[in-house]
């Protein structure tokens, strides 16, 4: 009987399950685009990087269903490649000098050859040449390069005072200055100064020598001297598209949309680009979609001011960045709290545990932010929110733990043996009569948390969390002091309120108690 009712069914199943492959195999191959993911453009903290990631970008916008995702000013060199690397982003704008000398770690120029052969076994390619050489050069003020005849790296071994303010990368390169110093023999001490700001700094005086990329704008704004790399240290640093390998195959019509942009864009395109940037005030993507719109040539931006530091506060970004800001504090100063509470009522009754534990995360308050931030991009493998807000929980851990502990220390003996005496357990002795007299002092730890929290925040847009550390980021790549105080008094902001509304807490916790 069992046999006469599965014979007629095999053949429907059957029949089933290749309509269902079938109806699989559809989806599948109709859903395959959507599943490709979007498409992640880096940059670094630099005009050029900038402007060429929206380049990229809106080359590609049209051939993928959802818009790509461009985090921009990641850092240096070494946070950029870590996100590649780790897959947080899919392609950024690179240069064939820095592959080869910072990326590879070769001690002489490569081949492009070379530099494939070696980046396939990381999973990375480069392509898309994009048509300009951005090397690296020193300029010095022309009436002073004049006056002391200096027209080449080699007089400027001959003039051991000259001030000389370099970019920090630029001093911890291989290409930079360890080698430069040791080709030349110069023998001055340079002065670390973020890249934005050292053109400030030459027209001022407060230095007399700095670093440039030659397709900078300010050059010849400012009137510089570029001096002779006469003994050809440099190599060339051509612009090239560093990626994924996988991703040609991901996303194909991107891919040979990006193709196209192969030799569009030459010195006096990049220049003109720079430009417009940093002595017009023209926002990146604006610059991008207009370079796209003529063709490949850069077109002037139009007679005007650029936007005024009103219209930079209030601007379209200003709800993202709170929400992204008050996101990453209230989460990271949550988490320390659900931790650190906890940990320090732990180690409170046992003084030598207590004093390691505090001593340890104080030791963390003496890591620069920067670094802590690095080091957390490698180990995770990621960059984004998840590092920072790592970062900023182990930062707010000190002042809670050492609030708990306090709060806890300044309970009276005569009040927790009287808890004793009315029959409470030692739970009970906490939950009901140390805790609540130490909450006051716990809530101000809480507060100061907050306050450096808000601050540390900002330093979360280096590694593209957001927040208004993204105004502050690109202001200082540009040196535009109104985009500065648009990202610093937002966040001034921030910290004075919630600075009002612990009062009110503690307040009330005053009025009750």
């Amino acid at each position: 009987m069992r046999g006469t009712l599965l014979l007629p069914a095999r053949p429907l199943l059957r029949r089933w399950l290749q309509r269902l492959a079938l109806l699989l195999a559809v989806l599948a191959a109709g859903g395959a685009f959507a599943d490709e993911g979007p498409l992640r453009i880096g940059s670094k903290r630099f005009t050029e990087s900038y402007i060429l990631a929206e380049v990229l970008a809106q080359t590609a916008a049209p051939h993928l269903r959802q818009p790509p995702v461009v985090r921009q000013g990641l850092g240096n060199t070494a946070i950029v490649y870590e996100a590649l690397r780790s897959g947080s982003i899919d392609l950024y704008a690179e240069y064939t000098g820095t592959i080869a000398l910072e990326i590879l770690k070769s001690p002489q120029p490569l081949t492009r050859e070379a530099m494939q052969a070696a980046l396939r076994p990381l999973g990375l390619g480069l392509a898309v040449p994009l048509g300009f050489n951005d090397g690296y050069a020193f300029a010095m003020r022309a009436a002073e390069a004049r006056r002391l005849g200096i027209r080449t790296l080699s007089d400027l071994a001959r003039h051991p005072g000259l001030r000389l303010g370099l970019s920090n990368e630029f001093i911890g390169r291989a290409d930079g200055w360890r080698g430069v110093a040791a080709r030349y023999g110069l023998p001055q001490t340079p002065t670390g100064l973020d890249h934005g700001i050292a053109y400030d700094a030459i027209a001022a005086g407060q230095v007399d020598v700095i670093d440039i990329y030659t397709t900078d704008a300010k050059i010849g704004h400012l009137g510089l001297t570029v001096l002779e790399d006469d003994l050809a240290h440099f190599p060339r640093y051509d612009a090239v598209v560093l990626h994924r390998l996988d991703l040609p195959r991901r996303l194909p019509q991107a891919w040979a949309a990006l193709q196209k942009l192969e030799g569009r864009i030459d010195e006096a395109a990049m220049i003109g680009m720079n430009a417009r940037a940093e002595l017009q005030g023209a926002g990146f993507a604006a610059i991008a979609r207009d370079f796209l719109a003529a063709g490949g040539a850069a077109p002037a931006a139009p007679a005007g001011a650029s936007a005024g530091f009103v219209a930079k506060l209030l601007g379209p970004d200003l709800p993202r960045l709170a929400r992204q800001h008050l996101m990453l504090v209230a989460a990271s100063v949550g988490l320390a709290t659900l931790i650190g509470v906890p940990l320090a009522i732990g180690v409170f009754p046992h003084l030598r545990l207590r004093a390691f534990v505090l001593g340890l995360t104080g030791l963390l308050q003496t890591v620069p932010s920067l670094a802590l931030l690095a080091v957390l991009i490698s180990l995770l493998g990621a960059i984004g929110t998840l590092p920072a807000l790592i970062a900023l929980t182990l930062y707010s851990l000190l002042p809670i733990m050492r609030n708990a502990v306090t709060g806890l220390a300044e309970v009276p003996g005569g009040v927790k043996q009287a808890g004793t005496a009315l029959g409470m357990t030692r739970r009970q002795n906490l939950r009901l009569v140390q805790l609540p007299l130490a909450l006051p002092t716990l809530v101000a730890g809480i507060r100061t948390a907050t306050a450096i929290a808000i601050g540390t925040a900002t330093l979360a847009a280096f590694i593209g969390a957001g927040g208004f550390g993204e105004r502050i980021v690109t202001g200082l790549a540009l040196n535009d002091r109104a985009l500065l105080l648009a990202g610093a008094l937002p966040a001034a902001a921030l910290a004075l309120l919630s600075e009002l509304l612990f009062e009110g807490l503690e307040a009330l916790l005053r009025r009750a108690r």
